[in-house]
């Protein structure tokens, strides 16, 4: 998938995260098209996602409208696939990583720790990390030689945000998006050092834990700064006291 795209269905799924699209919205290809600023083609293909994804509902005119989802929905079928991806970080970690998947998920590394390195984050950017990191968890799930892992997270991925794959950010809050992503790879870094060690019980816990870093965690990094906000303000009212 293109770039353009990829941004297209990240930003359409923060929207509807956000409450931004609300629950029974009807969407068309055109007025989205005009109101991202992009051609009807990204929108087209972003629809098609999405409602694979379990966000949106086709019409059986034209269009689609959004679905209604809850956060127990959507923290259920997150933690499903930590279960998943923990099982099969635990069983990368005792087969032992071969020559490839070691070489292979060192390179991943390097290329996120080069585009975090520069202390900020772009649309462009969480483009290159979407496929990154979608590459990294396909190696460790490769590596637990257990299909079954496979076939259930495929299952799951039709349930709202459950893939990997299914990225949401916040384009008018990239200094809070690059702090979320970056602890993420900085998971990364601890779930392959666990691995490569064969730590199965400390590679499984870590993947598990990483399965809310990208969507759990933006709750979180939200309040720190907004209680950095207000000690701001304090410090700055204090100071002309």
């Amino acid at each position: 998938m293109s770039k353009p795209g990829q941004q297209v269905i990240s930003r359409l799924r923060q929207m509807i995260l956000s409450g931004e699209l609300e629950s029974g919205q009807r969407l068309a290809e055109i007025p989205t098209a005009e109101q991202l600023g992009v051609s009807r083609t990204p929108v087209r293909i972003a629809f098609r996602n999405l409602e694979q994804e379990g966000l949106l509902t086709k019409l059986s005119g034209r269009g689609y409208m959004v679905r209604q989802v809850t956060q127990a929905e959507i923290s259920g079928s997150i933690e499903v696939r930590g279960v998943l991806e923990g099982l099969a970080a635990r069983q990368a970690a005792e087969n032992t990583l071969s020559r490839s998947q070691t070489a292979e998920l060192l390179h991943l590394l390097k290329q996120g720790d080069e585009l975090f390195a520069k202390g900020h984050i772009t649309e462009q950017d969480l483009a290159i990390y979407h496929d990154m990191n979608q590459r990294f968890h396909q190696v460790i799930i490769e590596a637990s030689l257990n299909p079954a892992i496979a076939e259930a997270l495929s299952r799951n991925e039709h349930l709202p945000f459950a893939s990997v794959s299914a990225l949401a950010f916040d384009r008018n809050n990239l200094a809070q998006e690059y702090r979320r992503f970056n602890f993420a790879h900085m998971q990364h870094h601890a779930v392959f050092d666990a691995i490569s060690h064969g730590q199965g019980s400390r590679a499984e816990a870590i993947m598990r834990e990483h399965a809310n870093a990208t969507h759990g965690y933006a709750k979180i990094f939200s309040q720190m700064e907004e209680s950095g906000e207000k000690m701001h303000v304090l410090n700055n009212v204090n100071a002309t006291m």
